[in-house]
C-alpha cells in the first residue's frame, strides 16, 4: 500500500514536471513590450489561464510608471478556472482586490500583452529602470510580493 501511494506520487510530481524538472509554468514570461507576434501572445495567455486553473500559481503583470509600480495578480479562485481574484496593486493608493470572470481576465492580459512598443515621453525613465513583465509565479511568491510591495 505504502509503496503503491509514493508510485503515484511521484507519477503526479513527474506530470507536473517538464523533462528538465521545471514545472510546465516555469517559463512563462514574457517582457512588456513583446517582440512576439498576437497569435502567440494569446496562446500564452491561454496557456497562462490553463496553468492558473490547474496549479497553485498566478499570473503577475508588472509595469513601471511615473508614479510607481503597478502591480496586477491574477489567481483562480474556483476549481474550474471561471473566477479569478483580481488584486492590483498602484504604489499612490495601495492594494485594491476584486473577482472576476475568467474572459475579462483574459482580455486584460492580452491587451497589456499587446500594447505598443514605444512608451509614452514620461514613462520612458521609469520604464528604463525595471522592465515591465508579464509572469506565471507560484501562489506562495504573490503573497510575499504582496506583503512587501
Amino acid at each position: 500500500m505504502a509503496s503503491e501511494r509514493t508510485t503515484q506520487t511521484q507519477t503526479v510530481q513527474q506530470a507536473a514536471t517538464n523533462s528538465d524538472g521545471k514545472a510546465p509554468w516555469a517559463d512563462l514570461e514574457v517582457a512588456i513590450p513583446s517582440d512576439r507576434n498576437h497569435a502567440s501572445l494569446v496562446a500564452l495567455v491561454e496557456c497562462a489561464l490553463v496553468e492558473l486553473t490547474h496549479e497553485q500559481v498566478g499570473a503577475v503583470v508588472i509595469v513601471q510608471q511615473v508614479w510607481g509600480t503597478k502591480r496586477t495578480q491574477y489567481v483562480a479562485v474556483d476549481d474550474v478556472g471561471q473566477q479569478f481574484q483580481k488584486r492590483h496593486f498602484n504604489s499612490r493608493v495601495g492594494w485594491h482586490e476584486t473577482t472576476i470572470s475568467r474572459e475579462i481576465v483574459r482580455d486584460e492580459l492580452i491587451t497589456q500583452l499587446t500594447r505598443s512598443t514605444s512608451p509614452p515621453a514620461d514613462t520612458r525613465e521609469a520604464a528604463d529602470s525595471e522592465p515591465n513583465t508579464f509572469s506565471v509565479k507560484p501562489v506562495r511568491e504573490l503573497q510575499t510580493h504582496r506583503l512587501h510591495s
